[in-house]
């Protein structure tokens, strides 16, 4: 069971995601009626650490074995999505695909699972701010490479 209960109007979300940068660039999911990117992850299960659920879902994914290799930080994040108001604890770790032929790709992905609607972008850290990236604070933490941080967010 996925770690999101509701709780006096809010949404309390459990998530970790996984950043995967190759040559400069990071790779975001994107779904086709959202207008935004965001790392690729899901939400932590009930008993199930955060490391552990970031593999998981990447290798679920994107359909190829990966490797996390440090824990960056944590966003806390406060924001309205789809009329709901959530409170979200997002963990944060630099990933890596396991196989060497992997490492090299830098092309659009298609999610391994067959949602259609779900797709893998590789975008040039010098070029996030022409996209619309969430939580915005990745962006920063993406270009200034500050790891080890702990940030609260609250758009509400």
């Amino acid at each position: 069971m996925d770690l999101t209960i509701d709780i006096e109007g809010y949404k309390l979300n459990i998530r970790a995601v996984g950043i995967i940068i190759h040559n400069n660039k990071v790779l975001f999911h994107k779904s086709t009626n959202r207008e935004y990117y965001a790392l690729i992850g899901g939400r932590v299960k009930i008993g199930e650490d955060s490391k552990s659920t970031v593999k998981r879902e990447l290798e679920e994914e994107l359909g190829k074995e990966v490797e996390v290799e440090q824990f960056l930080g944590i966003i806390e994040n406060f924001f309205v999505k789809d009329k709901a108001k959530y409170h979200e604890i997002l963990f944060i770790y630099k990933v890596e695909f396991k196989n060497d032929k992997d490492k090299k790709i830098e092309t659009t992905l298609e999610n391994a699972e067959g949602e259609k609607n779900l797709k893998y972008y590789w975008i040039d850290i010098n070029e996030l701010d022409e996209y619309k990236i969430v939580p915005s604070e990745i962006k920063k933490i993406l270009k200034e490479k500050k790891y080890l941080f702990s940030i609260i967010v609250n758009n509400i």
